[in-house]
């Protein structure tokens, strides 16, 4: 059984500059015997819904390696019985508090962001352009970023980080933004998943929880502040007396959710901004939590199936949206998983 594994990790510390430490980094590995490790406890915490992910770990006075502030560590997980741990992320320390029994280390990805303000104006560029020039700005590396909707202008200030930013930019586009497991910035439309990962009520789930709300609307209107290029393509930079006209709108009923996004300048971008207000709300009604023993195959933006959980209609398909996994002495290594649903709901006719 997977659950009577011992845990593996291998933790190699590098200078991003290129100076102090060799190429090759300095690694800590797990020991045969989980007691003699130097490493106490491990959390990997990972999410799509802003901040930066987090590595802590905790690790007794023993030896002469001191992890500093500003080294980078790349964290891999497993089983010492399984194959080659698997990689799960890369960070930057920010933190190393020393006690005289223990060491509490910080590390954290894609965190330049969140330091990162900046003041620009762009023309007619797209959202994914944005996201990678605010990317370079803080120095980070982009694995995927898609066009999204195209802006005749947007305005990035410095009252609010690069991280902010490309958080409103994903939610008028109806992206995930996230650090894939290099460190590397995301911003994406979810299409289904790059892996859909099977979890089995009775061989891998150790908890589930699962929460369903009505959805906060089914129906959505965004206003911007233009006639949308509808008098002309340099029409954007005019204002509209009356916005109805130009509302992006999509889903039927009685809860209106009313958005108005000044951003929103032509009436193509208030449609796909709509549409995807209106497929947030439907996936954010379905959320839940699933507690399995140690999966770091699992990314986020993965697809995820449950199946044979005895309460009705729990099994299916959800998308991760966060990762934590755990490994502690006391208890081996975990991994909670949060979900939410794929449901799309239609455009409006």
């Amino acid at each position: 059984m997977t659950a009577l594994l011992r845990p593996s990790f291998v933790l190699t510390f590098r200078d991003p500059g290129g100076s102090g430490l060799a190429s090759s980094g300095t690694v800590v590995r797990s020991a045969t015997t989980p007691g003699a490790s130097t490493v106490s406890a491990l959390r990997v915490e990972l999410g799509m819904d802003g901040g930066a992910d987090r590595v802590v770990l905790q690790l007794g006075q023993v030896g002469k390696f001191r992890p500093a502030v500003g080294l980078q560590v790349t964290v891999e997980l497993g089983f010492t019985e399984g194959g080659d741990p698997q990689q799960v992320t890369v960070a930057t320390i920010v933190d190393a508090d020393p006690d005289v029994r223990s060491r509490r280390v910080v590390a954290l990805a894609t965190e330049a962001l969140q330091r990162t303000r900046i003041d620009r104006t762009f023309e007619s560029a797209t959202a994914g352009a944005i996201v990678r020039e605010l990317a370079k700005a803080a120095g980070v590396d982009v694995a995927q970023a898609d066009d999204g909707i195209t802006f005749p202008a947007y305005v990035i200030d410095a009252r609010r980080s690069a991280d902010h930013h490309i958080g409103e930019l994903a939610a008028l586009c109806g992206f995930d933004r996230y650090a894939d497991r290099d460190g590397k910035l995301v911003f994406a439309f979810f299409s289904g998943g790059r892996t859909s990962h099977v979890f089995e009520h009775g061989q891998h789930i150790l908890d589930v929880r699962v929460d369903r709300r009505p959805a906060v609307a089914d129906k959505v209107t965004v206003l911007g502040e233009s006639p949308g290029a509808s008098k002309g393509d340099g029409s954007w930079a005019w204002f509209a007396r009356d916005l109805d006209p130009y509302a992006g709108k999509a889903g039927s009923g009685d809860r209106t959710l009313l958005l108005e996004r000044a951003a929103l300048r032509t009436s193509t971008a208030t449609q796909r901004a709509a549409q995807a207000a209106l497929t947030e709300a439907t996936r954010g009604a379905t959320t839940g939590e699933v507690l399995v023993t140690g999966a770091p195959q699992v990314r986020l933006g993965d697809a995820l199936r449950l199946s044979g959980v005895a309460e009705p209609g729990v099994d299916g398909t959800y998308q991760v949206r966060s990762v934590l996994h755990a490994i502690a002495k006391t208890t081996g290594f975990t991994t909670r998983i949060g979900f939410r649903s794929i449901e799309t709901p239609g455009a409006a006719p």
